[in-house]
């Protein structure tokens, strides 16, 4: 290889002025080495030249080589520096004015009411969730997952949370053998909110979920409420199914079930029994999900499939035990037992709205969506149904076990071998809820962020993995140290209003989404939809509310028609906006009324104190959002309005300057 002082030399022999040469010079020593290839062209070029030809004519053909040479360099240089730089610090933040200083603080908290009309109902739009906020991430999440991934996370992220976890305590203290009933009920509440979950998936295959969803439709302040009942709703059900992991170990090694929890008597009832395995549990889960989404995925698989094998067992082997005499007293706590039941086993079939968030890492959402999600919920319902009953008939519900109902029940049918491998099977479905809703709680979190309602690092993908490990890492952090101190039965009440309050949510949402469009719906229409909205809510409510006042029936007979009024009057009297693209939901408005109908009445069999604790968290959350969100939101609106004139202008700038180029150019051709 050529060193570039050799260069030097042939130039200053071959008589080109010495400040070009030696400009030259300083050019090329830029570069650590020049390719062999390169000299040879230069060498050629300064030779093809006569000395008493012009010698400026060679200089400068050899300056214009060397210099796309730096130049290409300098490229590569910059490009690998903005790539490093990219990977370490991921995307430019954003500069958000209420944020720059104390005075414009001060200056965003004095204009908050103003501020809060602007935004309370301001809405998102598809092509800014599918588009602008991935920007936020800078890299892409990776699309390796099909439908049969999406079939084996559903299920893997259901199967284990609750049939495992509260069909002990239920069947005992509330509900007896007709816990299929409550299994049942939550079922079909939890299908109809699947299939509105997987009209939004399909259309707006994004990270965010509901969250998402409800900031296109039902405007920025609602979808942060519910996005801050979405994170409640996993670090509460990750905390559950990690203390239950721990139960369920204590089982396997033929210790009781509450062995390795450390008692403090010093701390408050409910929350002075320490589980430091459940922390560990997580630990491990969470490293897995930060790894790779594919390789969970096949975790997933293995995890649910011997999950399947055991769970056969169980139903095969524990109707053997049977006994008809176990089904005598049916419903020991009348109907308000089921319904109760129903409300808190509706844990159960928490985690399916983790696979809505991997939309975005699905190759064909269109079609492997639908698919993934209606069939795991189908199986995932006919899966509790038959558990339930091999459980209740193998045991008298009186001496069911509250932490391992189904490992204590084969110990007590005399199948003490069989309860290590309802055990095992039991670790097995429960470590898989606990890593897909790792992956699902992550992504949520990461989209949250991508709207700066949350800090911006959040939203941070890792280019080598694809997926975002500091969202994974935070919500780990948040899970842990809910894990550690609260007991199963505060969590378990906790999750269900989360998710029971999110679900109606998203069903309004797909009511408005199908019947309501900026600019196109008539007033008359609007005001129409509204009436008819606030009847469905209202009878919901109403519905609820009889039911934890009185025994009686008499009340549904109003509530009831009050709420088909209005389920018809949306039907007959508002139009249909925006049809489906690609899937939709049938019998709209009837399913997602309906939906509406029945998560709002199971919210009412809940107990006073789960209502308390949602109204603290969500307080939190309001404050929140008036001195942080809000200000975040309305300056991200105000940068993108502002770019969006500017795009506008420099179109218009641009179009004008054409048209004149054009005026000039006609009469010149006419005249040749």
């Amino acid at each position: 290889m050529l060193h570039p002082l050799w260069l030097y030399v042939y130039g200053m022999r071959q008589n080109i002025p010495f400040t070009l040469t030696n400009a030259y010079f300083v050019s090329i020593s830029t570069l650590n080495e020049v390719k062999k290839t390169e000299i040879k062209i230069l060498v050629c070029l300064l030779h093809f030249f006569n000395p008493n030809r012009s010698k400026v004519v060679a200089c400068w053909g050899f300056h214009l080589l060397v210099q796309s040479r730096i130049i290409k360099s300098m490229d590569e240089n910059v490009n690998n520096n903005s790539r490093s730089a990219a990977e370490n610090h991921g995307p430019p933040s954003i500069k958000l004015e209420s944020f720059e200083s104390f005075y414009n603080y001060g200056r965003a908290i004095m204009n908050t009411p103003s501020r809060l009309v602007n935004r309370v109902m301001a809405r998102s739009m598809d092509e800014v969730e599918l588009v602008e906020a991935k920007k936020q991430s800078q890299h892409e999440m990776k699309r390796t997952l099909s439908w049969w991934d999406l079939m084996w996370f559903g299920m893997g992220s259901v199967i284990g949370s609750g049939i495992f976890v509260l069909t002990g305590l239920e069947v005992k203290n509330h509900v007896g053998p007709a816990v299929v009933l409550s299994y049942v009920i939550s079922g079909i509440s939890a299908m109809l909110s699947v299939l509105c979950y997987t009209e939004f998936a399909v259309e707006i295959p994004v990270a965010g979920g509901s969250f998402a969803y409800l900031r296109v439709e039902l405007g920025d302040f609602i979808s942060f409420i519910a996005a801050g009942n979405i994170l409640l709703e996993y670090v509460i059900g990750g905390a559950a199914v990690a203390r239950s992991w721990t139960s369920y170990f204590a089982t396997l090694c033929n210790q009781d079930s509450d062995k390795f929890l450390i008692q403090v008597k010093t701390l408050p009832h409910n929350y002075n029994q320490l589980d430091p395995l459940a922390v560990l549990v997580l630990i491990a889960v969470s490293i897995f999900a930060i790894l790779s989404t594919k390789a969970s995925s096949r975790l997933n698989y293995i995890a649910s499939f011997v999950h399947v094998i055991v769970i056969l067992f169980i139903i095969v082997a524990g109707l053997t035990k049977a006994d008809a005499k176990n089904y005598s007293d049916f419903a020991p706590f009348g109907a308000r037992g089921i319904f109760q039941s129903a409300a808190v086993l509706f844990f159960a079939y928490v985690g399916f709205d983790a696979v809505s968030t991997m939309a975005e890492e699905t190759k064909n959402p269109g079609r492997d969506i639908p698919i993934g999600l209606i069939g795991s919920m189908v199986m995932t319902t006919l899966i509790y149904c038959m558990m339930a009953v091999t459980l209740c008939l193998m045991q008298n519900y009186s001496k069911v076990d509250e932490n391992a109902a189904f490992s204590v029940a084969f110990e007590a049918a005399g199948l003490r071998w069989g309860k290590y491998i309802v055990a095992l099977g039991a670790l097995k479905g429960m470590t898989s809820v606990l890593l897909v809703g790792a992956v699902g709680q992550a992504r949520y979190l990461t989209h949250i962020a991508r709207s700066h309602l949350l800090p911006s690092w959040l939203a941070r993908v890792n280019p080598r993995t694809g997926t975002p490990i500091n969202a994974t890492t935070i919500m780990l952090f948040a899970t842990a140290i809910i894990a550690f101190f609260t007991s199963l039965d505060v969590l378990a009440n906790l999750l269900s209003i989360s998710t029971l309050f999110l679900f109606s949510l998203v069903a309004i949402a797909l009511l408005v989404r199908r019947h309501y469009a900026d600019g196109a719906t008539k007033k008359s229409d609007v005001a129409k939809f509204c009436v008819c909205i606030s009847l469905i809510v209202g009878s919901s409510v109403a519905s609820a509310v009889y039911w934890t006042r009185t025994e009686g029936w008499f009340g549904y007979a109003i509530t009831f028609p009050l709420w088909l009024v209005g389920t018809m009057g949306i039907w007959i009297l508002v139009p249909i906006a925006k049809k489906a693209k690609i899937w939709g939901v049938p019998w709209v408005p009837l399913l997602p009324s309906a939906s509406v109908g029945i998560n709002i009445f199971l919210l009412g069999s809940l107990d006073v104190a789960s209502f308390k604790r949602f109204g603290y968290w969500t307080l939190i959350l309001v404050v929140y959002y008036l001195l942080v969100g809000l200000h975040a939101s309305y300056d991200i609106a105000k940068l993108r309005d502002h770019n969006n004139n500017k795009e506008k202008e420099n179109q218009l700038n641009l179009d004008e300057e054409n048209q004149n180029n054009g005026v000039l150019a006609l009469p010149q051709s006419s005249g040749n």
